[in-house]
């Protein structure tokens, strides 16, 4: 019989690895203003929503690290180890991921995205947030199933997995329409490789946010 994993620790891990999924949620919001201020040539807040970006991605690799510090070392664990830790590199790639994104836009200032290809930029960007949020979503209802073992609390949590990868695989898509209206329209080769360049690295944050939802899958295998 297997021993309710919450009651080994007087605080569990995955208390701390739902802190971390929340801050990259916040992180997220952020990146998803900055974006739209990068669109609009009015916005002049743009540099404050990347400092925030910044300030988030700085909280979370405080929780981090707390995490690793703080895992016991001689207790036997529901799943491997290194599944956990392998687990919240991935969480931690999407604030990685979203940063890279938000620094890359920076160096570009003045040039914004060109009218012609705003609605595929929003759509990509309002896809790779859906993974994000559905990733607080699955490490809250985790917690939960490695209290109790509940198969059917473990069916939920595969849902959520099977969620999370096709919310990926729309991502890929709009990236993919994205990509191929910036080499259909663009003609300057330094806007062509900025904007290619930037759909990849807003792609990377789905990816990431998929890599975890394998990793979660992995952990509840029985």
């Amino acid at each position: 019989m297997r021993m309710p994993f919450f009651s080994m620790f007087v605080t569990s891990p995955f208390d701390a690895l739902q802190e971390h999924a929340e801050k990259v949620k916040e992180c997220s919001w952020a990146f998803q203003q900055a974006m739209e201020c990068y669109v609009s040539n009015r916005c002049e807040t743009f540099e404050a929503h990347r400092k925030e970006v910044h300030r988030f991605e700085h909280e979370a690799d405080e929780i981090k690290r707390r995490i690793r510090a703080h895992l016991p070392k001689n207790v036997m664990l529901p799943f491997e180890k290194f599944q956990l830790f392998r687990y919240l590199r991935e969480q931690d790639g999407v604030l990685d991921s979203v940063h890279h994104a938000t620094t890359w836009v920076s160096f570009r200032p003045e040039n914004g995205i060109p009218a012609y290809v705003e609605k595929d930029f929003f759509l990509l960007v309002d896809a790779v947030i859906e993974p994000i949020e559905e990733l607080t979503v699955m490490v809250a209802e985790a917690r939960i199933y490695f209290r109790n073992f509940s198969e059917k609390q473990r069916r939920k949590v595969k849902e959520i997995i099977r969620n999370l990868r096709q919310m990926e695989h729309d991502a890929d898509n709009h990236e993919y329409a994205l990509v191929h209206r910036v080499f259909t329209n663009e003609k300057d080769p330094i806007t062509l490789y900025h904007l290619v360049r930037l759909s990849e690295l807003i792609g990377d944050i789905a990816d990431h946010a998929e890599n975890a939802a394998d990793m979660m899958r992995a952990m509840i295998a029985r």
